[in-house]
């Protein structure tokens, strides 16, 4: 069993949340001026990346709100917890040199804020 870390409700089993995909997709600003292959590509095409990938999650079985991971897909070790809006920590490479394998996970603390427009988004 593994252990995430809610930005609004603190450590949860994992079974109480579900994966929402690749994070920080941005939309297309003209989606109508868009060729069908160029709207699939934004559809379909996510990066598959060995290591470090950030990721969004949504705690289905708690607070219902969308959230962002950064997660090692080899070790599935959790690196960083972010709410939706903020920027992807920049220390990442730097906490995943030096972490040790067996090490406990790093969560970022819970905290209690504002919710935004763009959260669920």
């Amino acid at each position: 069993m593994l252990l995430f870390s809610c930005p609004n409700c603190g450590a949860r089993n994992e079974t109480e949340f579900h994966y929402g995909g690749q994070a920080h997709v941005a939309y297309p600003e003209n989606p109508a001026e868009l060729s069908d292959r160029e709207w699939a590509e934004y559809l379909f095409y996510r990066e598959n990346t060995k290591g470090l990938f950030a990721e969004r999650w949504v705690h289905s079985a708690g607070c219902r709100k969308w959230f962002n991971m950064v997660r090692d897909t080899v070790s599935y070790e959790v690196k960083a917890v972010y709410r939706i809006g903020e920027l992807r920590p920049e220390n990442l490479e730097r906490i995943a040199t030096s972490n040790h394998p067996g090490q406990p996970q790093q969560l970022a603390p819970a905290q209690a804020g504002p919710t935004t427009a763009l959260e669920g988004a």
